[in-house]
């Protein structure tokens, strides 16, 4: 079982501060627990297909119902689905791009959002599956979106928010990485924020 699932979704690969801090706080998050495993799911090396006509008929049939294709585009969703669970701890790592996450991560939670796995149908509404587990984000951008006149634009969070709650993931904290186009002396405040607050997260883990 893996303990941490760590996302990363920039196509920035190792010039990505998403990545990168994501990356790092997912480490400390392990050193601190007691080295726990670590389980990457890098959505740009490892890209994933986004959902199409395929997909949405094999997640409405039994598994033995499927034809080869659609055997194919579920079984891409099921493993997905299995690291989420098997995680106790989730790190995401995304660049706000146009007030949002990257599409790469869109299709991350495409495919983890099942009806009857990660979440369910019952009389009072849906139910979250996914519970007992705590969810860090780490978000970089260029301009500052936390709070002050553009947090109105700031989509990414409270979207990742909504859909991580839809499945039972409630407990969720937020790491800024922002202001990174204000000048070199701003980025290098940012990261050093970002970082000391990643600290303080594991630390109180």
């Amino acid at each position: 079982m893996s303990n941490i699932l760590l996302v990363t979704s920039s196509p920035r690969g190792a010039d990505s501060l998403s990545n990168k801090l994501a990356t790092d706080l997912a480490g400390k998050l392990s050193t601190q627990a007691g080295s726990k495993s670590i389980v990457h799911r890098d959505l740009v090396s490892q890209p994933l297909p986004h959902i199409d006509g395929v997909f949405a008929a094999a997640i409405r049939k039994p598994a033995d119902q499927r034809n080869a294709e659609e055997a194919k585009a579920a079984a891409v969703s099921d493993e997905l689905v299995a690291e989420l669970l098997a995680a106790d701890t989730l790190v995401i790592g995304t660049g706000l791009i146009n007030f949002n996450i990257y599409s790469s991560l869109k299709a991350w939670i495409d495919h983890i959002a099942r009806a009857g796995l990660t979440f369910t149908y019952t009389e009072n509404g849906p139910v979250g599956l996914a519970t007992g587990k705590k969810a860090y984000l780490v978000l970089a951008s260029g301009g500052v979106y936390s709070d002050g006149p553009a947090a109105a634009m700031n989509h990414a969070v409270p979207y990742l928010k909504t859909v991580l709650g839809f499945i039972g993931i409630t407990d969720v904290e937020v790491v800024y990485v922002e202001g990174l186009a204000y000048g070199p002396e701003a980025a290098e405040k940012a990261i050093a924020a970002a970082q000391t607050r990643a600290k303080e997260l594991a630390l109180a883990a």
